[in-house]
């Protein structure tokens, strides 16, 4: 149902803007987010944006990374920049309802790597 692309090998410092893309019909989504996974560390949220518009970003990302979205087009962006290593991973896509028709849709997750 999601398809994320954009990832890909930056230099720190580089910055990279992922996209992901709900494809069919779905229902108004209510939550759309991003989250990362490094090797060996749990799924952590990195971004996330509700139906209203108000934004949330963990604290390692703050003031680095912007989550926007395109309604009509059912797309989640989320431009990153001042990349460091420690953003090296692999970046998932989220979009879930909480009201029936409920759903919880994840992308195939896009890798990203930031190394000299």
């Amino acid at each position: 149902q999601l398809q994320a692309s954009g990832g890909g090998l930056v230099q720190p410092g580089g910055s990279l803007r992922l996209s992901c893309a709900a494809s069919g019909s779905i229902p108004s989504v209510d939550i759309m987010g991003w989250y990362r996974q490094a090797p060996g560390k749990q799924r952590e949220l990195v971004a996330s944006i509700i139906s209203s518009g108000v934004t949330m970003y963990a604290d390692s990302v703050k003031g680095r990374f912007t989550i926007s979205r395109d309604i009509a087009k059912k797309t989640v962006y989320l431009q990153m920049s001042s990349l460091k290593s420690e953003d090296t991973a692999v970046y998932y896509c989220n979009m879930k309802r909480t009201i029936i028709p409920s759903y919880n849709y994840w992308g195939q997750g896009t890798l990203v790597t930031v190394s000299s």
